[in-house]
């Protein structure tokens, strides 16, 4: 009885250490600051970030530690972008997609297109499962929207907080989820050009050919939420 009392004990004890060690949401610890992190969602507001092309939009708002977009009830949508440009880091995201929904993250964009989407790869967030439509591979989470396709299915179900990280150094590309590299690869190479020939982006221009630009969030009709947005510098 004392051995299983004290088995109970030191259970109790290490779950309460590790909860209390945990590191808070939008919270950067000692070492990633040391680091160089930089965090781009504080938990609470929108600063730092602003609509793309300064466009009027309902569709975006903070509530309980998570930057999401509405679904519901929104009549002017628009993307989300960082008010800061960016060349060449590593960006790391938790995001969540409600059932059914579809949106992305969008890198290297500039404003001097119709869409975000159509200066800047699109880093693909969908619910896998539960998506009404057909998907090819170069739609599943993960994917380099319509460029290249996941090397995995490892997106978590819709509702559920999935972890994404995008290294971008020197034209050098990595889509990470959920702890696994899914997509690698090289811009503005005769690969990449080709890739791009037998894509939807064939006829776009200004596709992939910018080295900096914000980040943006996609507003593709809203039901997707982020928290722990940080970048580092490469």
């Amino acid at each position: 009885m004392r051995k299983k009392l004290l088995f109970i004990c030191t259970v109790i004890v290490t779950m309460s250490f590790m909860t209390n060690n945990k590191q808070k949401d939008n919270t950067l610890s000692k070492k990633e600051k040391k680091e160089g992190w930089v965090l781009l969602f504080d938990g609470t507001s929108m600063n730092g970030w602003r609509s793309y092309k300064n466009k009027e939009q309902q569709g975006w708002d903070v509530k309980d530690g998570e930057l999401y977009c509405k679904a519901e009830g929104v009549s002017k949508r628009a993307d989300l972008i960082t008010a800061n440009k960016y060349e060449n880091y590593e960006l790391q995201i938790d995001w969540k997609i409600s059932p059914k929904k579809n949106s992305g993250i969008v890198y290297m964009v500039t404003e001097e297109n119709g869409a975000s989407y159509e200066s800047g790869p699109e880093y693909q967030l969908i619910d896998d499962i539960g998506y009404p439509g057909k998907l090819s591979d170069k739609q599943l989470s993960g994917a380099n929207y319509d460029m290249n396709a996941p090397t995995a299915k490892i997106s978590k179900p819709a509702g559920e907080f999935n972890h994404t990280k995008i290294v971008i150094n020197k034209g050098h590309v990595e889509h990470w989820l959920n702890g696994a590299k899914v997509v690698d690869y090289q811009l503005w190479t005769p690969e990449w050009e080709q890739t791009k020939a037998n894509s939807k982006w064939k006829d776009v221009k200004p596709y992939g050919m910018s080295k900096s630009g914000h980040i943006a969030l996609q507003d593709h009709g809203g039901g997707i939420a982020f928290k722990n947005i940080k970048i580092k510098p490469l």
